[in-house]
């Protein structure tokens, strides 16, 4: 399914129109769901609208992507609001980036999307029944360093007190391809990923080895609260979603909101448009991509999260109501 999406916009990227006007999007490694989100959003762009193709280069960090997008060397990125805040106060992996304070203010929004539930898995065979089982083990949290690394391990340690950093579980050092493979050939044993489900990750897993999904014994307190600071938000995996799924009940997890960044160089009424197709198209993808049921312009829309929108997609939601 994600390799047709992302096929679906080479094809529409070279059927445009010789007129059309070409803009950059980058996005995460193709195989990731969150990169079929923003495909998804190029391809329904750029088969509505005959005047406007997005060109996607896959690969890469979305924290040196939003980089591009200020300097306006790319069009649009995927980022959170959590890292655009960084970025505005030159901290963390902006802290020797000497213009990220001044470039921010060019990464504008044209929408969030749920970056999916963090999903932890094992095979159904082993002994790990929730997080606080985890102590000894080897686990995948995402590529070291990373956001999705950095939200993981958040989340473990708050809700269990276990502690990567102090060698209370092994946390491997590894890309999302070879962290996917560690855990198909048994050599990890949890492995844990966003995904706006159902995604093909999991239905691929599934199909050949039962998997169960866990969660923490216990998710209350202030520690976790603390944690999930402003940006993430509780969440739950249903039961039955895959058919080698053996969880007979909800998993207790986390998720969160990321962003799509539009470069602030891009016109108004360019980003006005693109938005209003986005919205009023994305429900013809469903049938094919029945995760994309998870994404609505209310949501998309919201203000909350401290990234300026730009003004053409403010212009939208505007006139739905949502801001």
């Amino acid at each position: 399914m994600c390799k047709l999406i992302l096929a679906s916009v080479a094809l529409v990227a070279s059927a445009a129109a010789a007129n059309a006007e070409t803009l950059k999007m980058a996005t995460l490694p193709a195989n990731l769901p969150q990169a079929v989100v923003m495909a998804t959003f190029a391809n329904i762009v750029s088969s509505e609208l005959d005047d406007i193709d997005i060109e996607v280069a896959a690969g890469g960090a979305a924290t040196k992507h939003m980089i591009e997008v200020g300097r306006g060397n790319m069009d649009f990125s995927m980022g959170s609001a959590t890292v655009w805040n960084l970025m505005k106060q030159g901290k963390r992996m902006y802290a020797k980036t000497e213009d990220a304070p001044q470039i921010a203010d060019n990464v504008q929004v044209l929408m969030f999307f749920p970056y999916g539930q963090y999903t932890f898995t094992v095979r159904d065979d082993s002994n790990i029944q929730t997080l606080d089982d985890m102590e000894g083990a080897s686990v995948f949290l995402g590529p070291t360093g990373g956001g999705a690394w950095n939200a993981a391990y958040q989340w473990v340690t708050a809700t269990t007190g276990l502690d990567a950093r102090e060698g209370d579980y092994e946390a491997i050092d590894a890309n999302w391809t070879t962290g996917y493979q560690a855990f198909l050939d048994g050599t990890v044993e949890v492995f844990v990923k966003g995904c706006i489900h159902p995604c093909g990750t999991f239905l691929q897993i599934s199909e050949t080895d039962p998997i169960r999904f866990i969660g923490p014994a216990d998710d209350s307190g202030e520690n976790v609260d603390k944690a999930l600071g402003k940006f993430r938000f509780r969440d739950e995996i249903p039961a039955g979603l895959y058919s080698g799924q053996t969880n007979a009940e909800a998993t207790k997890t986390f998720n969160t909101f990321v962003t799509i960044f539009v470069s602030g160089d891009v016109p108004e009424e360019t980003v006005y448009q693109i938005t209003k197709t986005f919205w009023e198209n994305v429900d013809k993808v469903t049938s094919e991509a029945p995760w994309a049921a998870a994404l609505n312009p209310a949501e998309g829309g919201n203000p909350n999260g401290g990234a300026p929108f730009h003004a053409g997609a403010a212009r939208y939601y505007k006139e739905i109501g949502v801001q």
